[in-house]
């Protein structure tokens, strides 16, 4: 195995890249190849598969011409985080593990971009850039083990996407180990380079199936001064509410609903940090700024609230509020369940899907960011298969009605192939199979796992 050494760690058998080719190195390296290696079976329980971890980019380059030689798959892996998205794998391969590349390769802070390995938390990145009074406005889930690659390859995002979009919006270079173990780069370093097809875009929320993201160039927003959130109590016609708020002078950078049932999941002290109750819908407002900017902005909409006769009970500012933001972002990954969704559709129509969800199963923790369509929710942890398809049903109907589509974000391995996790057939999956067919011809990476089966 050119340039590796396979060590023993704990009950998996890695391969460790990166050390001294020296003698002491090669024995190890001899009496570990007479060990059985320990199978990994982290993807859906498929496999056996074997786990390696490159710490150079040149080895993973090497892993991946090894695997198009022997006919096997690539399974990229970061923080895990997400890794029961998508379908189940298809075909034998290796795993690997990319958290060994986290490094810093070039932050020009008075440029506002960055550009780091994809194995780098998004914890660590942002402290990183916190230090220069930066930040990637980006929500991502449980922070301190997700990856940027990860994030990227799932296009995740969380309530702060109503003000500053999606990892989208922030991909300005990326390097990929394409299908021949040769390192290929779209984009560049700075905001301003527009030469070639803008491939940065191609890969983000690809899961990983058009290459492995090795290396990404980011730009970077300033720091706010200070953040607060605002909760607004909704006990019915949550449309009107959702229309007052979007209509609102003010410019809020989180706009989301928590269903009545889901304000104990996404609280579980059960008052939020100020004072949250479960007796209707819970809608919090966002803002971030100057102290002047937002100062306005509070009092503006707490003014606006109160002309229509809307109350406000909680003003949660900066470190008061910090809980709720967190609980917010990890909302996806942090409650327990059998089923996770997510339903894509038009903002327009989040409040009707909302309460039509509310009235199939009040058992549904959900939350919604509502000024963009999308709805997160968890179905209780013990519904059975039988209980659980037709509830799925549903719910992609309704969503299907709002011009829209549900996925699932997690659920049992063996209930995938009896229920639609990538929602309904997209009209446009023959142009993602052509794609996937000129990137990946050999089928070397995630495959089976996307939409369609690619």
């Amino acid at each position: 195995m050119a340039g590796g050494k396979k060590i023993a760690s704990g009950h998996l058998m890695t391969k460790v890249y990166g050390s001294r080719a020296d003698k002491e190195f090669a024995l190890l390296e001899s009496a570990c190849k007479t060990m059985s290696e320990t199978p990994f079976f982290g993807i859906d329980d498929f496999g056996p598969v074997t786990l390696v971890q490159p710490s150079y980019v040149r080895d993973l380059c090497e892993e991946v011409r090894q695997a198009a030689a022997r006919g096997s798959a690539i399974y990229p892996l970061g923080g895990r985080t997400m890794l029961n998205f998508g379908l189940p794998p298809t075909k034998p391969g290796i795993a690997v593990d990319l958290t060994h590349l986290d490094q810093v390769l070039d932050f020009p802070a008075r440029d506002m971009t960055i550009t780091v390995q994809a194995g780098i938390t998004i914890r660590r990145l942002q402290e990183i850039t916190a230090a220069e009074n930066l930040r990637l406005p980006i929500d991502v889930p449980l922070a301190d083990r997700a990856t940027l690659g990860g994030a990227i390859a799932t296009n995740i995002s969380g309530p702060r996407r109503y003000g500053f979009g999606t990892l989208r919006d922030y991909v300005i270079g990326i390097s990929v180990i394409n299908d021949e173990g040769q390192e290929t780069k779209a984009g560049g370093r700075v905001v301003k380079n527009v030469a070639g097809y803008d491939l940065c875009k191609l890969h983000v929320g690809a899961l990983g199936t058009l290459g492995v993201i090795s290396q990404v160039t980011l730009k970077l927003k300033p720091l706010p001064e200070h953040q607060t959130l605002i909760d607004v109590r909704c006990e019915e016609n949550l449309a009107t509410l959702l229309d007052r708020l979007h209509g609102t002078r003010t410019r809020p950078v989180v706009l989301t609903v928590v269903s009545p049932h889901g304000v104990n999941a996404v609280f579980p002290t059960g008052d939020g940090s100020g004072g949250t109750s479960s007796e209707g819908w819970l809608v919090v407002v966002g803002f971030e700024g100057n102290d002047e900017t937002l100062e306005w902005q509070v009092n503006q909409l707490q003014r606006e609230a109160g002309e229509f006769g809307i109350p406000t009970s909680s003003h949660w500012p900066d470190e008061l509020g910090r809980h709720a933001w967190n609980a917010l972002t990890d909302f996806p990954l942090s409650v327990p369940a059998s089923i996770t969704f997510k339903a894509n559709l038009l903002p327009s129509g989040t409040a009707a899907s909302c309460e039509r969800l509310a009235s199939l199963d009040k058992r549904i923790a959900f939350h919604a960011h509502a000024g963009n369509g999308i709805i997160i929710g968890h179905l209780n942890p013990s519904m059975a298969l039988e209980e659980a398809a037709p509830l799925i049903r549903q719910l992609l109907d309704a969503a299907t009605a709002q011009q829209g589509n549900l996925t699932l974000l997690r659920c049992p391995p063996a209930w995938k192939n009896h229920l639609p996790v990538w929602g309904n057939p997209r009209p446009d999956n023959w142009l993602m199979k052509a794609v996937k067919d000129k990137l990946d011809p050999r089928g070397l990476f995630n495959p089976g796992r996307f939409v369609a089966g690619i």
